[in-house]
């Protein structure tokens, strides 16, 4: 892998009005001609993403979205795929016209992004035409906005300094496990190879984290499930194993009490979001009665098997569990339900494909509705009954 994945990116969404200059500004900022532009309102209809360096800041991923009051037809479904980017979104571009300045408009977006702990920055955007009158003016209104024009670059050049100098005020998302294992350390991950293993390559979990623990100092050992014995008779002082979930039972009985023991799908769950809401949720799984709705969300895509986590694994180990007859829905990719009320449970994959923000936002959703959540290693684990074991590292 080359390039940083787009879930280790930080997402900086734009938003406004139709033909407030969205699209136009993105293409400024990147210097390239990412986003189609046209004066017909409505041109952007689904999200138009960019993955780029934003130097000296890193890695961060912009994100063009439809209009936030579309009306033009299908503008309801574009304002839902829009409200769907919210979620995901750690810092907010709001693009405002300044020749159709509207008040009520930014306050309603500004409780918006309050409402999803969202920091932004008002861009105030076709400004080449603007009297210094004007200016003043605008600018006693809102103080903290910045004007900018698509076809002046200097103006775009100041707006990107003042987005660097709010981004990097933003916290570093959460390390994987480099917080808990010292230097030099060391590590062994159990990568099990089945039908469901990429052919000549790992899997992004396990990718990043050999590659935190190669910027971190830690030693780590990658074997298979069928070489752990012998990897733990020749190493001492292991700190920590970590298995692919499917494996669960077979490596806890092979460690036994030799040493710590966790899974990809934990460790990931700690990262993107809250651990004890998602070890709390896990709890609840024995309280799940005949006829119970659960959602199975797994955030990437792929052809499944007659081997599959999400689609066949979990929802086998739950009903075996449970002893209920349960009703499974599966959500892939960026589709997660508008309404989670008729579901008893929410059971979210590790979650490596998307950023802290949107699944703390899907945790957070859940809480409201006092709906559990968990994830699939915790589940795994808990149904084996090592569910202490696997999360005693973290405590």
């Amino acid at each position: 892998m080359k390039n940083t994945p787009n879930s280790n990116r930080l997402h900086i969404g734009i938003f406004g009005k139709t033909n407030s200059g969205k699209s136009s500004l993105l293409n400024a900022i990147t210097e390239q001609d990412i986003s189609i532009v046209s004066d017909i309102a409505g041109t952007t209809t689904d999200s138009v993403t960019k993955a780029m360096e934003f130097l000296p800041y890193g890695p961060v991923l912009f994100i063009d979205t439809a209009g936030l009051e579309d009306e033009s037809e299908l503008g309801e479904a574009r304002m839902k795929k829009t409200i769907q980017e919210l979620k995901r979104t750690d810092f907010a571009l709001l693009v405002m016209d300044v020749n159709a300045i509207d008040m009520a408009f930014y306050k309603d977006q500004e409780i918006i992004f309050k409402k999803y702990n969202i920091p932004f920055v008002l861009v105030l955007n076709k400004c080449e035409n603007l009297t210094d009158a004007s200016k003043y003016v605008i600018k006693k209104i809102f103080p903290n906005g910045i004007f900018i024009s698509t076809k002046d670059r200097e103006t775009i050049l100041h707006l990107k300094e003042h987005i660097l100098k709010e981004i990097q005020k933003e916290q570093e998302e959460p390390k994987l496990i480099s917080d808990i294992i010292p230097y030099n350390g060391k590590i062994i991950m159990v990568v099990p190879i089945d039908s469901e293993a990429p052919k000549g390559r790992l899997i992004l979990p396990q990718v990043q984290l050999l590659r935190e623990c190669l910027d971190s100092g830690i030693k780590s050992y990658v074997v298979r499930d069928t070489e752990l014995k012998s990897a733990l008779e020749d190493i001492s002082d292991i700190d920590l194993v970590i298995t692919d979930s499917q494996a669960f039972k077979n490596v806890e009985k092979i460690v036994e009490n030799k040493a710590k023991l966790t899974s990809f799908s934990i460790i990931f769950a700690r990262q993107k979001g809250d651990l004890k809401d998602l070890v709390i949720g896990v709890k609840k799984l024995s309280k799940l009665n005949h006829g119970d709705k659960i959602l199975i969300s797994e955030t990437c895509t792929h052809n499944t098997s007659h081997e599959d986590i999400g689609r066949v694994k979990i929802p086998k180990l739950i009903k075996n569990y449970c002893g209920k007859e349960l009703e499974f829905e599966f959500k892939s990719g960026k589709d997660f339900p508008e309404d989670l009320s008729k579901y008893a449970m929410i059971i979210h994959c590790g979650g490596c494909m998307i950023n802290r923000k949107l699944m703390q936002s899907r945790i957070d959703e859940a809480k409201a509705l006092r709906i559990p959540i968990t994830n699939y290693g915790l589940v795994i684990a808990e149904v084996n009954g090592i569910l202490d074991k696997a999360i005693q590292i973290f405590r």
